[in-house]
């Protein structure tokens, strides 16, 4: 296949590199151009769970140069998905879809209102804890569960052939008909971590190794799983907490990207996740980490 991945920061260079891997025709689109500069002479290195490679992938920072491709991925954050979307209809074919990957909510409802919701899936990675060691290099600490689905579901035979070709890089994949079990599953991971590792600028192993921290982690999660359920929203669980913990011990020395964007002067994705939960405890982090930005000056 040939496959733009737009956004390579961490998760979308671990998804580059595996395709590159894996046979299939990679254009890895970013705006950061010493990324780009360092992946077309070097190539992309892509280190951690998933073993050590370094491959070969066209990297550029126009779309316009890869063409029409078989598959488009976007991994861009939350707040560059209307931009990052607008610029893709130049990689697209009749049948082309574009698989949404992001964290928290909205990412997705963003692709879908420019691009179409018949042209989009949706994508939620969990497990993975991934940075960027430097332009051209990302490491990620695991390499758990990618879960997709249809926009609109349900399993299609298109998502099946998109399924295929992330398993058969390497990835652990699981479909869904219901894209919002997908989402809000990886939403209350993202919500015990995200923002008590931001505040305190540890690791998830720290944060449950700590007494208050775990606590705090504790009631993120269950306020997000109430507010799930209050949605109907259907999840695989019943035991918030236990769920997120396990999540957490598969990665505990992974940095969350909330707390990797603070520590660039980068703004983060908090009011995606622990902000989408009208709860006090995720909305005083929100606040919190709203706050540290602006004092370390985010931008």
């Amino acid at each position: 296949m040939k496959i733009a991945v737009v956004g390579t920061g961490a998760m979308g260079s671990v998804y580059a590199g595996l395709f590159a891997a894996a046979g299939h025709e990679v254009w890895a689109i970013d705006r950061w151009r010493e990324h780009v500069e360092a992946m077309r002479s070097k190539g992309l290195r892509v280190e951690g769970a998933s073993g050590d490679r370094t491959v070969k992938v066209h990297a550029t920072t126009d779309a316009r140069d890869a063409g029409p491709c078989d598959l488009v991925v976007l991994a861009t954050k939350a707040m560059h998905v209307a931009s990052a979307a607008s610029s893709i209809p130049v990689l697209l074919k009749k049948e082309t879809p574009v698989l949404s990957i992001q964290n928290g909510l909205g990412g997705p409802d963003t692709a879908a209102s420019i691009l179409g919701k018949d042209r989009v899936m949706v994508g939620v990675v969990g497990g993975f804890g991934a940075s960027m060691r430097a332009p051209g290099h990302a490491h990620h600490n695991g390499m758990e569960l990618v879960r997709l689905g249809e926009f609109g579901g349900p399993i299609t035979e298109r998502l099946k052939k998109v399924e295929d070709a992330w398993r058969g890089a390497g990835f652990r994949v699981k479909v869904f008909d219901d894209i919002d079990q997908l989402v809000w599953e990886k939403l209350l991971c993202n919500c015990a971590y995200s923002g008590p590792c931001a505040i305190a600028e540890c690791t998830i192993a720290e944060v449950m190794a700590d007494a208050d921290l775990s606590r705090v982690s504790a009631e993120c999660a269950t306020e997000a799983y109430a507010v799930a359920m209050e949605r109907n929203i259907k999840l695989g669980f019943n035991d918030p907490v236990a769920y997120v913990r396990e999540f957490g011990s598969k990665i505990p020395h992974a940095r969350p990207s909330v707390l990797l964007d603070l520590q660039l002067r980068k703004k983060s994705e908090i009011d995606v996740i622990n902000g989408s939960i009208p709860r006090p405890v995720n909305q005083t982090l929100t606040q919190l980490v709203r706050a540290k930005e602006r004092r370390l000056g985010c931008a």
